[in-house]
């Protein structure tokens, strides 16, 4: 018996198919540009998105630590305290006065209870600040001392955020307070600054 033999051939492109192909070079650099230029002209409509969105995450992280240091000072008796971080901490150099807290803030156990962060206690949180933000403390100086009822020793708490060189006039500025009975809100532009009844 015999075996046939049948031969594969490879598949040809029959007349009238079309070949396939890609794009050219140029084809593919006039659609770059057209890119470019569409995010040339969207981008100054980001800037307030941004702006907005670095101040509210900014906000509420303050407001976060703030809830959890007095959570902590109940729990511990008072020696807690809040500091904000110096000046070029992570690159951040607006920081230069005890009211500016633009580099960000840190919870600590105040063991020695003098109402500050000193170098070997304890830190229990911290937080470094979004860039392009300037949170300013409107009372007191670099730190903030927390009592055994979770209430603030000394000036009363509160906070600007807005974005970098802007007033707090701006849409996107936003206020952080701490009543004297111990309430944290945030505030709109209108009401900034926080007072002590706040």
């Amino acid at each position: 018996m015999q075996r046939s033999h049948t031969r594969y051939l490879p598949r040809t492109w029959h007349a009238g198919a079309t070949p396939m192909r890609g794009f050219t070079a140029i084809e593919l650099m006039v659609v770059v540009a057209i890119m470019a230029v569409l995010a040339a002209l969207a981008a100054p409509s980001f800037t307030p998105l941004m702006e907005g969105w670095r101040v509210r995450q900014a906000t509420e992280a303050l407001q976060s630590t703030i809830f959890y240091a007095r959570s902590e000072a109940i729990k511990r008796g008072g020696n807690v305290a809040i500091q904000k971080l110096p000046n070029n901490t992570g690159g951040c150099t607006t920081a230069t006065t005890n009211q500016d807290w633009d580099c960000g803030w840190f919870v600590c156990a105040d063991t020695n209870g003098n109402g500050a962060c000193d170098t070997g206690e304890p830190e229990l949180r911290r937080y470094e600040s979004p860039g392009n933000v300037e949170v300013s403390r409107t009372g007191g100086g670099a730190s903030i001392e927390l009592n055994r009822w979770g209430l603030v020793n000394g000036a009363w708490l509160g906070f600007s955020l807005v974005p970098l060189n802007k007033p707090t006039t701006n849409a996107a500025a936003r206020g952080v307070c701490m009543s004297l009975g111990g309430r944290v809100r945030i505030i709109p532009p209108a009401a900034i600054p926080c007072t002590g009844s706040t």
